[in-house]
């Protein structure tokens, strides 16, 4: 039976996912829970212009032509209208299996909590430097779908997978896996934390003996991870040598296999800032390496790679205050490795939408390093609470992040730094973290030296 696509989700992947089918010539309809402006939808995106887009409810005849679904990865597959899909006997997919599928080349795809984009920028400008054909693609903002009919046996592929996407995956096969952490975040999706940890682990479902996995050594639940894997493992360490895998000594990262151990880079020729940047960058080797990129290619990819934006990225300097952009720091993790970099006390701007998260480890962080702390969005009456149990009070509410980021100015005095790390995601007040980091950004140029 020929198959009929419906894509779930109107947003860029979806529009992706959609344009990829009409380009390899299957039959398809797009739906949306919500009201669209489908005339304007079609008018900026024309090559879906015949598809028929339907909203707010799946009639029955469309139930009864669609085989597969598509769904975009902010759609849960608890929601009643996924629940109606899996009840009419309608395969689940996504958008990324949907352009593996269709898609050639070689992946390596990039999971966990937290470094996942910064990880998959290093290991694609790696690619990009040693190989003729190589793509960046996934929740690093540009839809797989969008690439993958352009790719080839030859193309090489870095691939940031949140665990949204890997709840839909099938015969998705990375060559090389990573999971970078696995710490509380999403919660509100996934409900539980062993059902969001099964969900980031499903990226090594497919991976054989031939194929590799990197992983975090100094988490626990990915080292005892790793002595489970069909995959070779490689393992990276920020605190501790590794007897094979990558590891800090001194000012070095260092790898060791087989035996043999050779340093990779000094930590003074990269730039960026923190441990966990360093663990980042040993995990771009171990990736790296894997998919045949030569160690003195690498070394010189990291000596020009400059930070992501949004994460932990230098802005301005105003009267001698530096303000950083943590926007991609969106769950208290993340938050955590943005105050441990800096080398400068803090004025904080925190808060934002709700994802069910704790703050306790994050606020304990503040003590010696926080001066104070500025609170915007839904969750600043959870996060000032959890700072009185933890004794910190110089804590002061803003009305919006342009309210913020004056009120931080005012705090902040030579030699300090204003951090953006806001512990929590945007979408109750922007449409996504690199709106809010781009307003900051603006907001911070624009005041008075």
């Amino acid at each position: 039976m020929d198959e009929f696509y419906l894509v779930f989700g109107l947003g860029k992947s979806g529009i992706a996912a959609a344009e990829l089918l009409v380009k390899m010539g299957y039959a398809c309809a797009m739906y949306d829970g919500k009201p669209v402006d489908e005339a304007a939808l079609k008018k900026s995106h024309p090559l879906i212009a015949d598809i028929p887009v339907y909203t707010e409810q799946i009639p029955k005849e469309l139930l009864e032509k669609v085989t597969v679904a598509v769904l975009s990865p902010g759609v849960p597959l608890d929601v009643p209208d996924v629940i109606k899909l899996k009840e009419s006997g309608i395969r689940l997919s996504g958008e990324v299996e949907l352009a593996y599928s269709l898609g050639k080349g070689h992946v390596a795809a990039i999971t966990g909590t937290n470094g996942k984009t910064t990880t998959t920028s290093i290991v694609g400008a790696m690619f990009k430097d040693y190989f003729s054909d190589a793509r960046i693609v996934g929740n690093i903002g540009i839809p797989y779908t969008q690439e993958a009919d352009t790719t080839t046996v030859d193309t090489r592929i870095a691939a940031e997978i949140s665990s949204f996407q890997l709840e839909t995956i099938d015969t998705f096969h990375p060559e090389v896996s990573a999971i970078l952490n696995i710490t509380p975040d999403h919660l509100n999706r996934h409900h539980t934390m062993e059902n969001y940890i099964r969900a980031k682990e499903v990226i090594v479902r497919n991976q054989t003996k031939k194929d590799t996995v990197v992983l975090n050594y100094d988490d626990e639940e990915l080292r005892h991870f790793g002595s489970l894997m069909v995959a070779k493992v490689m393992f990276f360490s920020s605190s501790q040598e590794l007897d094979e895998g990558l590891f800090l000594r001194d000012d070095a990262i260092w790898i060791k296999k087989d035996g043999v151990e050779e340093e990779v880079i000094k930590t003074d020729d990269l730039n960026l800032l923190g441990t966990h940047n360093f663990e980042n960058v040993m995990a771009a080797v171990a990736i790296g390496q894997a998919m045949g990129v030569p160690m003195d290619s690498m070394r010189s990819t990291l000596r020009r790679f400059t930070a992501v934006e949004h994460r932990i990225e230098y802005v301005c300097d105003k009267r001698g205050v530096a303000f950083y952009n943590d926007s991609k720091g969106t769950n208290p993790d993340a938050a955590i490795k943005a105050v441990l970099a800096m080398n400068r006390p803090i004025v904080l701007i925190g808060g934002g939408f709700d994802k069910a998260s704790e703050y306790d480890t994050w606020v304990e962080t503040f003590e010696g390093r926080v001066k104070k702390l500025v609170l915007i969005g839904q969750t600043a009456d959870a996060i000032e609470a959890c700072c009185r149990e933890h004794g910190f009070t110089k804590v002061e509410r803003a009305s919006s992040l342009e309210n913020a980021v004056l009120v931080a100015y005012g705090a902040a005095r030579s030699g300090d730094c204003v951090l953006l790390s806001p512990a929590c995601a945007s979408w109750d007040m922007f449409p996504n973290y690199e709106v809010r980091g781009n307003e900051f950004k603006s907001l911070a140029k624009g005041l008075p030296d």
